[in-house]
């Protein structure tokens, strides 16, 4: 009985020293595999540092502004090359101009000429208020003149300048307002009374003269002035005021200038409405350009362009 009640005691020792050495053998296993580790730094070290790591890329985005993609400098469809970009008119909206010719060149001169004597006769009219077929409207100025059917060329003359000079060696400078039908014969001009007062006495009826085509100094603009009746499908445009004759008016689409056809009494026609209300462009007969910009149609209203062709 006495040595079996020893016995419990001990087996309870052995296996209390059992487990005792389990426990310090997994501590030694779980020590060499930390030492062992890159770095040989607990998990929960590693995992805070990762986790650190981890969250600065993203924190980078929100604290810091992306910086935009640079623009490029030049696209084909933002900046058209030089061979494909339209004229464009003169930074003055009033005004540009094509290159100018040679002194005395008049490349779209008609009939009457710069630089050329024509010899004719003068007669008289009653001007009135010195309107007539170029429809330029009441002038306080009389000294006018009504241009030969052949020269008058479809109001191609209305504006011109003239210096009149008869064989007493007297001269008047007019302006070609009207046209004097046929039988006037080429050469001839019908002077107003007042201008044809300049030169002779009206009882003479019929002098023989010479003349010449002026570009006159002038404190005058052009102006513009759209015809009754004109709207955006249909309208007539007159220029006015212009020191040298005018040989085109055009007006800007969206494929370019498109010419006006000009009519008898002196107002380019767009019969579709083409052009009507915007740029204007309005060529001499020595090839300067004068483009206006901001014209609206106004039936009968006569609109400044603040610009003027050069003198020659």
């Amino acid at each position: 009985m006495a040595s079996a009640s020893h016995r419990r005691p001990l087996r309870k020792r052995r296996t209390a020293l059992f487990w005792a050495v389990a426990v310090a053998a997994v501590g030694l296993l779980v020590s060499l595999v930390i030492a062992l580790r890159p770095g040989g730094e607990p998990d929960t070290v590693r995992t805070a540092a990762g986790a650190a790591t981890s969250t600065r890329p993203s924190a980078t985005p929100t604290t810091r502004k992306p910086t935009p993609a640079p623009k490029p400098s030049a696209s084909p469809t933002a900046t058209p090359t030089p061979a494909t970009t339209p004229a464009r008119p003169s930074p003055t909206p009033t005004r540009s101009s094509a290159p100018r010719p040679a002194s005395g060149a008049a490349p779209l001169a008609g009939r009457i000429k710069p630089g050329t004597t024509y010899n004719g006769v003068a007669t008289h009219y009653d001007a009135k208020d010195g309107d007539g077929a170029c429809l330029y409207g009441p002038s306080p100025d009389l000294m006018v003149a009504a241009m030969n059917h052949a020269d008058y060329e479809t109001s191609r003359a209305c504006g011109a300048y003239v210096l009149v000079r008869a064989a007493s060696g007297a001269t008047v400078t007019v302006r070609i307002t009207n046209e004097c039908p046929l039988p006037c014969a080429p050469g001839q001009l019908d002077l107003s009374k007042e201008a044809f007062a300049k030169l002779a006495g009206l009882s003479a009826g019929r002098i023989p003269i010479t003349w010449s085509l002026l570009s006159p100094g002038t404190s005058e603009t052009v102006s513009i002035r759209y015809k009754t009746g004109s709207s955006r499908h249909w309208c007539g445009i007159q220029a006015l005021g212009h020191r040298n004759p005018l040989a085109r008016l055009e007006v800007r689409t969206g494929s370019g200038w498109s010419r006006l056809t000009r009519t008898e009494y002196n107002y380019f026609l767009s019969p579709d409405g083409t052009g009507c209300g915007g740029s204007l462009r309005l060529t001499d007969i020595y090839g300067e350009q004068l483009t206006l910009d901001g014209i609206a149609i106004r039936p009968d209203t006569v609109q400044p362009a603040r610009a003027q062709f050069t003198r020659r």
